[in-house]
């Protein structure tokens, strides 16, 4: 048989072998046969085609799945958070820079507007909150706010809340990013409006000691959140070399994962808004000097923010540069050439 006929007949098989995981262990085994089969015949007579390279390497993924990480079940969710989760994440850092950029590009328009226009801000946050910052801020307690609830009911109602943001960021993906991008310029707007205003009052400085306790977290998740939906919907309209289902399937796929990943993240936001936030808060109200220290504060927000950066920029980066990579079944694998 010519060899251009062999691959006429294959292709297609080992395409789909290649991008779509087996549905059970038996027919992994049936692919792991059939793919030997066609390699013993690739290398008896096209030994030096690109071709028995291509099968070679699809029929070792299979083969390390089945035996190399057998051992690693154990410990699948250890392996998701420190390897899957972050390699995931490198795949799409092109998708995470845009996204962050388009955030800040609408957190910048929202306080260039409320710079040159006062009713802008009770437009975008509504002339009740406005007022009753206004009127707290008379009173010496700027912010009052996050006093306002018992710091249970807050913890709660805040943690669905922006659990519930995200989730219909990741939604939006199915509208091909639409929804996803009119929650983020609604949220960009709003916080730049919001930070506007305090910086307008002289409560700069105070309000980033304050707000950025939470803030770090919670809107770091939300633009993760936006990506994840932009990741599906990249999935959708740019199919590549797979088919557009296939795309679509294992855009769906990571997309949800990076969803997920955001929980902790959101309840630990929750926490420090309804708990901390409120402590520090009480160090900027005339009648109580009794709040936290500002260096506590200040450590809150470099942690918070050196975990972003270390967990979803360095170390996906720090792991593809050793050579691992996730093979088309989702196993974390690792490149023999590669040094720790």
């Amino acid at each position: 048989m010519r060899e251009a006929l062999f691959i006429k007949k294959n292709a297609e098989k080992w395409k789909e072998y290649q991008q779509v995981p087996a549905d059970n262990p038996d027919e992994t085994a049936d692919r792991f046969i059939t793919l030997i089969d066609d390699l013993s015949y690739s290398k008896t007579f096209y030994p030096k085609s690109k071709v028995t390279h291509w099968i070679n390497g699809i029929a070792a993924g299979i083969y390390q799945s089945i035996y190399q990480n057998k051992k690693e079940k154990y410990s699948r969710i250890f392996t998701f958070w420190k390897y899957e989760l972050p390699l995931l994440f490198k795949r799409y850092h092109r998708i995470f820079l845009f996204t962050t950029l388009l955030f800040v590009f609408f957190v910048a328009i929202g306080v260039f507007s409320a710079m040159h226009n006062d009713q802008f801000v009770r437009g975008v946050l509504g002339d009740r909150y406005v007022d009753m910052t206004e009127e707290n801020i008379a009173k010496g307690d700027p912010f009052g706010v996050y006093k306002d609830d018992n710091p249970f009911t807050m913890f709660v109602r805040i943690g669905f809340n922006n659990i519930g943001v995200a989730f219909r960021s990741f939604i939006g993906g199915f509208t091909l990013g639409l929804v996803t991008l009119f929650i983020m310029w609604s949220n960009g707007l709003m916080l730049g409006v919001f930070q506007y205003m305090f910086f307008s009052k002289g409560l700069g400085l105070p309000s980033i000691l304050v707000i950025w306790i939470h803030g770090t977290l919670e809107i770091s998740a939300i633009v993760i959140a936006s990506t994840a939906g932009f990741i599906l919907a990249n999935g959708i309209m740019f199919p590549g070399t797979y088919s557009r289902m296939v795309s679509f399937r294992r855009g769906a796929k990571d997309a949800a994962k990076v969803l997920i990943c955001l929980i902790p993240v959101f309840i630990v936001a929750a926490f420090f808004e309804s708990y901390v936030t409120h402590l520090m808060s009480e160090s900027y109200t005339k009648q109580n000097h009794a709040g936290m220290p500002v260096w506590v504060s200040v450590s809150i927000l470099a942690i918070s923010l050196s975990f972003i950066i270390w967990y979803f920029v360095i170390l996906p980066i720090r792991l593809h540069k050793k050579g691992y990579y996730i093979q088309s079944d989702g196993i974390v694998n690792r490149l023999k050439q590669s040094h720790a």
